[in-house]
């Protein structure tokens, strides 16, 4: 009975138990975020080359973008095998194998001479980036004191939210050079030195969770009904975050006629909301004493300036300002979340963040289908409203039973 109530209770209540200012693994959140940053690159960066990719590959466009969703399921299924195999056998194998597998399959995607090889390797990539995510999820919160976990976790999603910002401006720099053959090679030797890094970085400590001789954890005992609603809590805001990303560019395009060059600048800014609003959802994580209250304000805040979003446009300028800060607040939310989900016993952190990463790639597929449904019934006009029912929905699953 108190092992059962130590899985589930951390979770029910949202305050940080311990507060230190012990130092933080900088070196191991560093190449975490490095790490973050190879693997959303690994699909992300190709949007600019979807033209040149149909044409050298002898394809149609749509049929290149539909990459994306192939990734989205083997990272899905992979993250969810290796968080709990993380468990059983330790994570330092998931993460530096992760991104070493991760390297070879951007090389065959490199030098694919067919769509059909290059999708098979896009699939391949997927699950390698799947392998390790969710595990440097769990190593980072394993590193820190819990009164630390929103911030360290916060920090190694930013090199996720730097694809944006930086990733995918580069990548058509550097591409318009070396073509999308040459940018998918520089985002592989980016994963390997990830994979050099978290080999370093996670020497001199046992990483696997489980005691020798004990039991395995079972996926039943990690899945408890609180965890469950915390996993759902994160599959709205990546819903509401996905809404936007993949619909923003498109967005000014149709509603200002603003040019494939000049989004360029709103998108940078968008991006910028992003970072800023991660980290410091995670300093509020670790400071304020109820993480789900965090989420459900950030949601809920976040729904509003949806409303305004999509709803007022009257300029570009104001667009671009109210995207700014509509992602900066729903930002706020996922750091939040995470502390919360890291709150459950070590044994069962991997297996957990597995889901988290699974459950991430679900709400990533949700927010593709709902922005398509919503374009071909109302237009962008629908998406603020939209946007609002979703954040309401996170918001009352996390003042739920708190």
């Amino acid at each position: 009975m108190a092992a059962k109530e130590r899985m589930t209770a951390p979770v029910t209540i949202a305050a940080a138990a311990s507060r230190t200012d012990a130092p933080m693994p900088w070196a191991l959140l560093a190449t975490g975020a490095l790490a973050m940053f190879a693997a959303a690159s690994s699909g992300t960066t190709r949007a600019p080359f979807l033209l040149d990719m149909a044409r050298d590959l002898s394809t149609s466009m749509p049929l290149v973008a539909d990459l994306v969703a192939a990734t989205s399921i083997s990272w899905a299924i992979t993250g969810m095998v290796a968080g709990a195999g993380s468990d059983r056998w330790g994570r330092r194998p998931f993460l530096i194998l992760g991104p070493l597998t991760l390297t070879f399959a951007l090389i065959g995607i490199a030098t694919a001479p067919t769509f059909l090889l290059v999708a098979l390797w896009s699939v391949a990539a997927g699950g390698c980036s799947g392998m390790f995510t969710g595990v440097l999820f769990a190593e980072a919160s394993s590193r820190v004191a819990e009164g630390q976990q929103g911030r360290a976790l916060g920090w190694v999603m930013s090199g996720q939210s730097l694809t944006l910002l930086v990733g995918v401006p580069l990548a058509a720099f550097v591409g318009s050079m070396i073509g999308w053959r040459g940018v998918n090679l520089c985002v592989g030797a980016l994963a390997a030195v990830s994979a050099i890094g978290l080999l370093v970085t996670t020497h001199g400590r046992p990483t696997s969770a489980r005691a020798a001789g004990t039991r395995p954890p079972s996926t039943r005992a990690a899945l408890s009904w609180p965890v469950m609603r915390v996993l759902a809590m994160g599959i709205a805001e990546r819903v509401c975050y996905g809404l936007t990303i993949v619909y923003f560019a498109t967005f000014l395009q149709s509603t200002y006629q603003v040019s494939l060059d000049a989004v360029a600048l709103p998108l940078a800014i968008f991006a910028s909301g992003n970072i800023l609003g991660t980290i410091l959802g995670g300093q509020l994580a670790d400071k304020l004493p109820d993480r789900l209250m965090i989420y459900a304000v950030a949601m809920l805040t976040s729904g509003v300036a949806a409303l305004g979003l999509f709803g007022l446009r009257s300029s570009v300028t104001m667009s671009v300002g109210l995207g700014f800060l509509y992602v900066f607040l729903n930002a706020i939310a996922r750091p939040a979340m995470m502390a919360s989900l890291a709150q459950v016993p070590a044994h069962v952190r991997g297996t957990v963040m597995g889901w988290n990463v699974t459950c991430s790639s679900v709400g990533w597929m949700g927010a593709a289908g709902l922005g398509g449904w919503m374009l071909g019934i109302q237009g962008f006009a629908g998406f603020g409203p939209m946007t609002m029912v979703v954040a309401v929905i996170g918001a009352g699953l996390a003042l739920f039973r708190r």
